[in-house]
């Protein structure tokens, strides 16, 4: 044990107690005959909890963490800080990039031998946890060898080294049991035309999702495989930009059936939707997995990756999650990082309870909803219309037909409200 986290005791489920207490989280809680730890999947992200230094596109490290250096020593450190932290909050899952648990080493082979090392440690460490992982990943934008991306590199040495990094890192999510496998392109795009050639680089992106896909089959992983949508930042232009853009890529490469999508809230925003329209539309298309909870500034234009504290936009996220029938595989990870003044190591438990707890009010909010069913009745019978034989029939038919019908009939619709506020009025009643 460090002492990292000293005078911290463990977290737990009181509404009228501590600042750590968890006032709307209870993990036992029962809502539609599951409980609420089951329904929610919370998972702590290792990159911003524990590799980051604290540093913004203006300014470098902040924090000074006792694990910080790249030493296998070091990575032991952090790892125990990490699940000393899990235990604090009790949380259910976490997630790593391969770069966050262990030191980089001079040659692939060096950091190979680095990062298996480190995942036989953290696999020491989770036989004595509640803790699971929720997933694993690959860091291919971090090293300036992907300053041109991974998959879609130029460079076919750059796709020959992500292809075996990636190998790796499903390897070890595979050996600990993770529930998922995420692929996120943080490089994957172009800054301009002048040097680029679209189409090339999409089939390398392509074959490259192929083959982890095959690969998977192949060491008999049963979780999903997830791709993480997020458009500008860095590239300029992505090609993972939303939900819809990773969709239409997933079919041109027959791939709608095998990967889902885990969607960020940050990166909704980046992209000009709304959380819960990339959750709908994921849902809609059959490919919702999973999501990384956080939320941005509206008043800055890069990915601020702050914990939520909005309940009324968590709720709405959670009511498109328990529409799409809830988590699987995924869950709800915690892509967010402290306030670069925010140097203490309670201001890092205090910003998860903080968050879970807006989550647990989401939710609830959410489920209430849902089980009221007000909005549902009221979207079905803004659509009942189309339920009639003669609109059914009219979907199977022609334009010829369907103009001599207007014709015969006399057809003239009037528009019908779409109700907005009051439906708008009725979520307020929840959240």
């Amino acid at each position: 044990m460090s002492d990292f986290f000293k005078d911290i005791k463990p977290l737990s489920y009181d509404p009228d107690g501590s600042d750590l207490g968890f006032r709307h989280y209870n993990p036992d809680e029962v809502f539609m005959g599951k409980r609420m730890e089951d329904h929610l999947r919370f998972a702590v992200a290792y990159w911003h909890s524990f590799a980051w230094p604290g540093g913004d596109p203006f300014g470098g490290q902040t924090f000074d963490r006792p694990w910080f250096g790249e030493t296998m020593d070091m990575a032991r450190l952090k790892a125990d800080v990490a699940f000393e932290m899990f235990e604090l909050l009790n949380a259910p899952y976490y997630c790593w990039h391969d770069a966050d648990i262990r030191p980089e080493g001079d040659t692939f082979a060096e950091g190979l031998r680095n990062f298996e090392e480190i995942i036989d440690y953290l696999g020491t460490k989770m036989e004595s946890s509640k803790t699971k992982l929720l997933w694993g990943t690959a860091n291919l934008f971090g090293n300036r060898r992907f300053m041109s991306g991974a998959a879609t590199n130029p460079d076919p040495e750059v796709f020959a080294w992500s292809a075996a990094t990636v190998k790796a890192c499903m390897d070890a999510t595979h050996k600990l049991d993770g529930q998922n496998y995420v692929l996120w392109g943080g490089r994957e795009g172009y800054e301009t035309l002048l040097n680029t050639d679209l189409r090339r680089e999409r089939q390398q992106a392509g074959r490259f999702l192929q083959m982890a896909v095959e690969y998977k089959h192949k060491i008999g992983f049963k979780g999903a495989i997830l791709v993480e949508p997020k458009p500008q930042e860095p590239t300029k232009h992505q090609y993972d930009f939303d939900v819809a853009t990773v969709y239409g890529f997933l079919k041109e490469f027959g791939l709608e059936d095998e990967v889902q999508m885990n969607i960020e809230q940050g990166h909704a925003i980046l992209a000009g939707h709304s959380f819960e329209h990339e959750l709908a539309l994921a849902s809609s298309l059959g490919i919702f997995g999973s999501i990384d909870m956080n939320r941005n500034d509206y008043q800055s234009g890069w990915d601020t990756d702050q914990f939520p504290n909005n309940v009324p936009e968590v709720a709405l996220a959670y009511y498109e999650v328990l529409k799409a029938g809830g988590f699987t595989t995924g869950g709800t990870n915690f892509d967010a990082k402290l306030r670069r003044q925010s140097l203490d190591p309670v201001d890092l438990v205090a910003a998860h309870a903080g968050a879970m707890d807006v989550c647990a009010r989401g939710f609830k909010a959410a489920a209430a909803m849902l089980e009221d069913g007000t909005l549902e009745a009221m979207r079905d019978e803004r659509y009942a219309e189309w339920d009639k034989p003669e609109a059914k029939a009219m979907l199977e038919g022609d334009l010829a037909s369907i103009a001599a019908q207007v014709a015969k009939d006399g057809i003239n619709p009037q528009p019908r409200s779409g109700r907005q506020e009051i439906l708008e009025n009725i979520v307020n009643r929840f959240v």
